[in-house]
């Protein structure tokens, strides 16, 4: 059931006075607004834009934010970072299909944006070569990508779910500043956010001015603030239970970096501790796994289950053109899934995705789904984060289906959704 937050108007204030202060966030700003007003998040932003007095545009629809970039020309955007996600797939899938010298170019630039990037954010003296070669880049490659944001950006902010950090290096480099925050709908809803002069790919920033953050013995991150909430409405053992020490208890687990930065590892029930006694944070493998351009979505499960298996949802526009230009034969989406030509193909990719993780974190088995997660069947949030219980509790037969046969387990067998 869900719990009502009780938010005061000096909550709200806290967040909205520190957050136009730290990105100087003023009338001469137009920003383009899309995610629900609903969503703590956008709520505590739409009161910072009135506040600093900005011109403010709402999106038509979701779908329609790509082409609202180009026509706003906004100068900030709130995002959630499956938005940021679609950007980077498209652009490395139109890379990808371009003649060899377009790739060779490209990534010759990127890689001079990464230079660059890395010298900058180190505050160390770029020299004037590489000042030339960025140049270079931006007007042969990067321009280009910034034209289709409409290219006014000063920075977009990314929250509602942990953002992969490769997604982050990859804007940065190219000119595209990412700053990723951190908070809850009890907080009103900023704890901690990475900022002009204070940026570190892969955390969540400092915590804000005004805001104390500690942990507890396992790990999970206590806060306390002026933006922290009254209570839980008309649930007074809920709210000592949140509050328990005089201090906020978040759900989430992470630690402070010897800079200062928070980091989040994952949200405390989330974790998966498999049979084995192994701790394995399923949104950092998700996010490994949703850089193929192949996968839209995916779920990481294995709580107390021998080894990780997952449900993905293909990329299908993706999917569909390599289908066509293979000539692989299918009359529905139900029946591509099946295919073993999709099977190796989305096992290739997680293959590839999983180099370098430890054996228990690696997803031994999937399930291919014809169809995407739904907010009107409470699977994913109005930001599009996954509601782990509900998918697995919708799922339940198909997961299982997964581990019937756990002692002849092979990384080669990928059942799809069709052949529970």
């Amino acid at each position: 059931v869900p719990k009502g937050v009780i938010l005061t108007h000096h909550n709200f204030i806290s967040n909205v006075r520190t957050c136009v202060a730290m990105f100087d966030i003023t009338s001469r700003d137009t920003v383009l607004s899309f995610l629900p007003l609903s969503h703590v998040l956008e709520r505590m932003v739409m009161f910072a834009y009135l506040y600093a007095g900005t011109t403010i545009a709402f999106a038509e629809s979701i779908e329609a934010v790509a082409q609202n970039l180009i026509e706003i020309k906004p100068n900030i955007m709130v995002s959630v970072p499956r938005v940021f996600e679609k950007i980077y797939a498209r652009v490395m899938d139109n890379i990808l299909n371009s003649s060899s010298l377009k790739r060779r170019i490209f990534f010759w630039a990127y890689r001079v944006g990464k230079k660059y990037a890395a010298r900058q954010l180190q505050g160390e003296k770029i020299p004037a070569s590489l000042k030339l070669k960025r140049q270079i880049a931006h007007k042969l490659v990067f321009s280009k990508i910034i034209e289709r944001t409409g290219g006014r950006v000063r920075f977009f902010i990314s929250g509602g779910a942990p953002l992969a950090k490769d997604i982050a290096e990859f804007f940065y480099a190219i000119g595209l500043i990412i700053y990723e925050g951190y908070g809850l709908t009890e907080t009103a809803p900023v704890l901690a956010v990475n900022r002009p002069g204070a940026l570190k790919f892969g955390s969540v920033g400092r915590p804000i001015p005004e805001v104390e953050i500690k942990f507890a013995p396992d790990g999970e991150i206590l806060a306390r603030g002026p933006n922290v909430m009254k209570g839980y409405y008309k649930k007074e053992a809920e709210t000592r239970e949140a509050f328990e020490g005089g201090w906020f208890h978040t759900g989430d687990i992470g630690y402070l970096d010897e800079d200062g930065f928070l980091v989040i590892t994952d949200r405390k029930k989330d974790i998966i501790v498999t049979s084995g006694g192994k701790n394995v944070a399923p949104q950092a493998i998700e996010n490994l796994l949703k850089t193929s351009s192949y996968i839209s979505t995916v779920v990481v499960l294995g709580d107390r289950r021998k080894f990780l298996s997952a449900l993905v949802v293909p990329n299908f526009e993706k999917l569909e053109t390599l289908a066509r230009e293979k000539g692989w034969h299918y009359t529905e989406r139900k029946e591509l899934i099946n295919k073993p030509e999709t099977v190796d193909l989305i096992k290739s990719e997680i293959d590839r995705a999983c180099t370098g993780l430890a054996s228990y974190e690696r997803v031994k088995r999937i399930a291919l789904l014809d169809h995407d997660f739904e907010i009107e069947k409470g699977e994913i949030t109005p930001t599009l984060k996954v509601r782990r219980t509900a998918i697995e509790n919708r799922y339940r037969e198909l997961i299982d289906s997964l581990y019937r046969e756990e002692s002849s387990v092979s990384s080669d067998d990928f059942p799809s959704e069709e052949s529970k």
